[in-house]
């Protein structure tokens, strides 16, 4: 008989906090709309490591990408006119950007240039895209949530092909928002928020979705926001709300609670350092960045060169 075990409760542990110097306590237009008017000096998000160890996040009130070395140090590679959200590496210096305000973009790290890649779909603007994950094949797979909920179930999840061709795979979702694939790429796990769970997206080979699914419940006041899978297979859900980070086995279960500190809003995840076996957490709202040694590593993220 198979009983359910209790998960493991791990704490994380602060890895690195942005410097005064870069907070910036002053109002935005993207505070007014998803803080309340609550003045935020930061909210990061998007983390992603490049093939020297340097954490990216995304600032998004303030349209900023900073690198972060493996000392913890903090360097601005670019501030722009968007709110950039999730971000890939598409080749060693190019990240794909999904910004809300101005669609898909791309950033040259090592310039710091930002140009668009695909701001708008048939020149109709997107509701305000959120995350992305690259496939096997060089497919983006991206997320476009704008501030859809159990209100209006109208957010969308797209796929992007390599020839530029633009799918719409499900436009019924209240508030998507983290993607992750699985290790074979045959399933796409999405994040929905205002749903407070998880979906199961089945990749069929003719391009099409079916049976998509209802993989995972949480609770709490803010959903499932960012998602990452290990090489068991395992899903990782960061879940802003309750500050918690999931650890799910293949049947939905909590293998293990990954809890930040008190108020801590955990939003998006990434896998990084030696082995990729360390999970790095940004807490939004307190502009820190929290980590935590695993017993599995993450699997190998795509991109367009490899």
């Amino acid at each position: 008989m198979y009983l359910l075990q209790a998960p493991q409760v791990l704490d994380l542990q602060t890895f690195t906090s942005m410097p005064e110097s870069f907070r910036r306590p002053e109002p935005s237009v993207w505070a007014d709309a998803n803080r309340g008017g609550q003045v935020t000096d930061s909210f990061l998000e998007g983390p992603v490591f490049d093939d020297d160890g340097n954490l990216y996040v995304t600032d998004i009130p303030f349209g900023r990408i900073f690198r972060i070395d493996t000392s913890g140090e903090w360097t601005l590679v670019a501030e722009y006119d968007g709110e950039p959200n999730g971000m890939k590496f598409v080749d060693a210096h190019t990240l794909l950007v999904t910004d809300y305000k101005n669609g898909l973009m791309r950033v040259d790290v090592r310039t710091g240039r930002v140009t668009p890649h695909l701001p708008r779909r048939n020149t109709e603007s997107f509701k305000g895209v959120n995350d992305l994950v690259l496939d096997a094949r060089g497919n983006v797979y991206f997320t476009d949530q704008g501030q859809s909920g159990l209100h209006d179930p109208s957010g969308r999840l797209y796929r992007l092909r390599p020839d530029g061709q633009l799918d719409l795979l499900l436009s019924n979702v209240p508030s998507p928002n983290g993607v992750a694939l699985s290790p074979d790429g045959k399933v796409l796990y999405l994040a929905v928020t205002r749903g407070n769970c998880v979906w199961r997206v089945p990749l069929l080979a003719d391009g099409s979705v079916a049976k998509v699914s209802q993989f995972f419940t949480s609770y709490g006041p803010s959903g499932p926001d960012g998602l990452a899978v290990d090489t068991q297979g395992r899903v990782l859900v960061a879940n802003p709300g309750l500050g918690y980070v999931w650890v799910l086995n293949t049947r939905a279960e909590p293998v293990m609670v990954l809890r930040g500190p008190t108020g801590a809003s955990t939003t998006n995840i990434a896998f990084g350092g030696p082995g990729r076996s360390t999970l790095f957490v940004t807490d939004s709202t307190h502009g820190n960045v929290l980590k935590l040694a695993l017993d599995a590593p993450g699997v190998q993220l795509h991109r367009w060169s490899s």
